[in-house]
């Protein structure tokens, strides 16, 4: 009897460790992380970005706050990739940054903008393209190619008990990365919040105070709801 039930508590394991519900197994089989390989932006852009992000807070309180889980940053490349492939997708980016300078390129924030969804909508600070951001851009998506799927799920996304939801526009937007906000169609960004259109018109119509900035660092983020930057995964520091 003793022999019979050692036999089952065996075959149980290692049915479970098949299964991907061996204790400790930290992934399901065929799971999809949906990433952003972003530039983190220095000091300049940070403090500009914090400002505006608490001067919309104070009009929609129910927008998010820039920090910790939600990180100023400007996204280069958004893919859904198989998280078992995430070393690698690390390796590939780590590849590209140890042949680029990029904490010495001087980028210009030039406007702020907004994408609309429903009533509100997502403001954002332009940032001026330049053929450098492009050609990192481009390396990074051929780079990052083997390792992505064409479609995922919110179930790629970080989300919380107090944030449970992913909006499809957000799902459809990583999907549509390459090539509707790449190329000739990037658009680079700081995202700094949400607010009632009629709201983010007023402020669009505001005169804007251009300023220049440098990357400081890189990183991978696992992205959340409205294509924030909720989990860093991976960071490098960038070469002057």
């Amino acid at each position: 009897m003793l022999r019979s039930m050692k036999v089952l508590v065996a075959l149980g394991i290692g049915l479970a460790s098949m299964l991907g519900y061996a204790e400790g197994a930290s992934t399901k089989p065929n799971s999809l992380t949906a990433i952003d390989i972003a530039l983190e932006p220095d000091a300049t852009m940070i403090q500009r970005a914090e400002a505006v992000n608490a001067r919309l807070l104070k009009v929609f309180p129910k927008g998010f706050a820039l920090g910790a889980t939600h990180h100023p940053h400007i996204s280069i490349l958004q893919r859904y990739v198989h998280t078992s492939d995430l070393d690698k997708v690390y390796a590939a980016v780590d590849r590209i940054l140890a042949n680029e300078k990029a904490a010495s390129w001087n980028l210009k924030a030039t406007k702020y903008y907004d994408i609309p969804w429903k009533n509100i909508g997502l403001a954002g600070i332009v940032v001026e393209p330049t053929d450098d951001l492009l050609r990192l851009q481009q390396e990074l998506i051929d780079a990052v190619a083997p390792f992505t799927t064409k479609t995922g799920s919110a179930a790629a996304f970080v989300t919380t008990p107090a944030e449970p939801g992913i909006n499809k526009p957000t799902i459809d937007y990583v999907a549509a990365f390459v090539p509707k906000a790449t190329g000739k169609n990037f658009n680079p960004h700081v995202t700094v919040g949400i607010a009632s259109r009629d709201y983010l018109k007023t402020m669009i119509s505001e005169p804007f105070d251009a300023f220049t900035f440098s990357p400081s660092g890189a990183s991978v983020y696992q992205l959340g709801d409205f294509g924030t930057a909720r989990k860093k995964l991976k960071a490098w520091e960038l070469k002057p």
